[in-house]
């Protein structure tokens, strides 16, 4: 099989003002996400692309997200093979935070990668 390689950007890359679609659980965003992500967790991905490919058409590219990459790279092979611009986060949540990036917790405490 031929497999194209995935887009993907390290999070320090991703632009102040993207669209960040983030596929994590809601225990995990609860605990800390990029303010102003979209929140789809990739359990109810298919029940909800229409609201994904929705913002996608009116922000353009989504950087897909996830703890790790795992997931937002499913996401992310889903959404190019569908024709949409979106580019996997390398390193997830953990690299965002790692590289210092902003996140804002659901809960009023700090906020933190779960």
């Amino acid at each position: 099989m031929n497999f194209s390689p995935l887009p993907s950007v390290d999070a320090a890359s991703v632009p102040a003002d993207a669209l960040v679609l983030d596929v994590r659980e809601d225990d995990e965003w609860a605990a800390g996400h990029v303010e102003g992500a979209l929140h789809v967790p990739m359990s109810d991905f298919v029940a909800r692309f229409g609201e994904v490919t929705e913002a996608v058409a009116e922000r353009g590219r989504a950087y897909v997200m996830c703890r790790v990459g795992g997931r937002s790279a499913q996401v992310t092979q889903y959404l190019v093979q569908q024709g949409f611009d979106a580019v996997n986060v390398e390193g997830g949540m953990l690299a965002w935070d790692g590289a210092g990036r902003p996140m804002v917790a659901g809960t009023g405490s700090p906020a933190f990668v779960l």
